[in-house]
């Protein structure tokens, strides 16, 4: 398919650009196979250039001749253009909403995007499963790298390369995944240095209402467990909904079969509950006319507060086991590639420093998201502003971002990273030059050949240029578990995601700027004390020299 034979007008003049904080202009709009562009010859105007991937929704307006289209992008933008003439109106909208849905992921514009910038780092060997094992490898020998998954035939939503324990051998492997929803054996995600206890997932077990049972799964499972010690297992279904799931040969691990386990139900939403929680979040946000009370009741009702409340009281209570209670734990719902990896990621947060740090971030959202299956090309297709109601859409990383931000807020002197970072990966997440988060699982992703053929997010974050405008200038490396309060009055309306297009943030920015400034101008004091030390000490020094006969 050619591009061209969906751009039925590829540019229009005298169109009227109307989007927050800057003043309406006038210029001319080009359609692009992947970009809406409208540049206007008026000074001091910066262009515009939006992904068609970007666009969530349209909706057309007309009055008399003129028409109007209403763009609502998946960063929660809204941006409106007044376009003169009926059909250049009509065809521009047929277009957009072609270009913007895309079935082919081959077409989209990852596969097209020739970088600018120099390529210091390849961000695709970053991360690699090997890289992060010999992290642990120094610190404990009872696990080792298993290629069972090479060609993705045990399951096809694992990466090659997974960490299991080292007495479980490959064939008892393919036995545990047959037994497991979607191949998804249990796996290593998280060892804890301080006292050897680990964090495993999974999917759930395949028991069925016949109570079925796999001597290899209890084996694999009881194989992580230290003599005389109990474990775990954190189910983020409510007991009720993995009750039900027996009837469609789900289910959960049988206390009778697992003794040495603790079963722990704690309930998750996902799917359309989440993606409705979004949509009402958001419309919330976007009106402008209500008063306080109705401003509280359309939050509350959104439920969104609420969901993340959720999700972090689950990860606490998965750092509190492996922190405090000694007590490694295996952590799943269904399928275990949502709930299940929004708690092993934030209990990692909680519990490990080098997750708090820039490269340590990176390097989980590609263990326990990319690698480890989250669907982004389904749960990331669509965002606040799509009328059809799918069942795999569901803003599941938005979450978990937005519980991280919660964090970093709390703690605002221990992450290496700003706001700006999340941010920057909710963006991409839903459209992106870079070819990080197309496919579903890595199986996808390789059979996409995304690493020859696109560029990943990590080689341009990682660049010193980027860098600096994600690094939080607090931050003071702190190797302490950090507890962050769950209260519903500790917990806020993260303004930087869903009021950013409301209202501005110049004063924010400012005071930010400033605050960088002191910061800048604090360390260059600090430099001149030290010196001022150093030459004090060394005068003294050949002062005693001196009087001493």
């Amino acid at each position: 398919m050619e591009f061209a034979e969906l751009i039925k007008t590829p540019r229009v003049d005298n169109v009227v650009l109307h989007r927050p904080f800057y003043p309406a202009v006038e210029g001319t709009l080009c359609l692009t196979g992947h970009h809406l562009i409208l540049s206007s010859r008026q000074d001091n105007t910066e262009e515009l250039w939006l992904l068609h991937s970007n666009i969530d929704a349209i909706d057309k307006r007309f009055v008399g001749p003129l028409g109007t289209i209403i763009i609502k992008c998946k960063d929660f933008r809204i941006i409106q253009l007044d376009i003169p003439g009926m059909e250049e109106c009509l065809n521009i909208a047929s277009s957009i909403e072609a270009l913007s849905t895309l079935d082919s992921i081959t077409l989209m514009y990852p596969f097209f995007y020739r970088p600018m910038f120099e390529v210091v780092e390849d961000g695709w060997h970053s991360f690699l499963p090997e890289q992060e094992f010999e992290l642990y490898s120094s610190a404990t020998s009872e696990w080792r790298l298993s290629y069972v998954n090479k060609e993705f035939a045990v399951c096809p939503s694992y990466p090659p390369i997974v960490i299991v324990p080292k007495s479980i051998d490959d064939e008892a492997l393919r036995k545990v995944a047959a037994f497991r929803h979607g191949g998804r054996f249990p796996v290593l995600s998280y060892y804890h240095k301080k006292n050897g206890m680990v964090i495993m997932r999974s999917g759930q077990p395949l028991t069925g209402t016949n109570g079925r049972r796999c001597k290899e799964d209890e084996k694999l499972i009881n194989a992580t467990l230290r003599a005389g010690k109990r474990g775990y297992i954190i189910d983020t279904r409510s007991l009720n909904v993995a009750q039900q799931a027996r009837a469609k040969g789900g289910g959960f691990e049988q206390e009778a079969h697992y003794p040495q386990w603790r079963r722990l139900h704690k309930s998750i939403e996902r799917y359309h509950i989440l993606q409705e929680s979004l949509i009402k979040l958001v419309e919330a946000c976007n009106d402008q006319t209500h008063n306080m009370d109705r401003w509280l009741g359309r939050l509350e009702a959104s439920n969104w507060l609420t969901h993340i409340k959720e999700i972090l009281t689950t990860a606490c209570l998965a750092a509190q086991c492996i922190d405090r209670e000694g007590a490694s734990i295996l952590i799943h719902g269904t399928e275990g590639t949502d709930s299940t990896l929004q708690v092993t990621s934030l209990a990692q947060i909680i519990l490990e420093p080098r997750s708090r740090t820039i490269r340590g971030f990176e390097a989980l959202i590609e263990r326990e998201w990319l690698q480890a299956g989250h669907p982004f090309q389904q749960r990331c297709a669509q965002s606040a502003y799509y009328n059809s109601k799918q069942k795999w859409e569901s803003p599941v990383f938005l979450l978990f971002l937005d519980c991280v931000w919660q964090i970093l807020r709390q703690f605002p002197c221990s992450f290496e990273f700003n706001e700006n970072f999340l941010i920057m990966l909710f963006e991409h997440a839903y459209a992106s030059q870079f070819g990080t988060f197309l496919g579903n699982n890595e199986s996808e992703r390789c059979k996409l050949k995304l690493q020859q053929k696109t560029m990943s997010l990590w080689s341009w974050v990682n660049r010193p240029g980027e860098l600096s405008k994600f690094t939080n200038p607090l931050f003071e490396a702190n190797n302490l578990v950090i507890w962050p309060s769950v209260a519903p009055q500790s917990l806020q309306l993260w303004e930087g995601i869903f009021l950013r297009w409301n209202r501005s943030s110049k004063y924010l920015d400012e005071a930010y700027e400033e605050m960088v400034n002191i910061i800048e101008y604090n360390k260059e004091l600090q430099a001149k004390v030290n010196v001022l030390r150093r030459q004090l000490a060394e005068l003294e020094t050949e002062d005693g020299m001196q009087e001493s006969p």
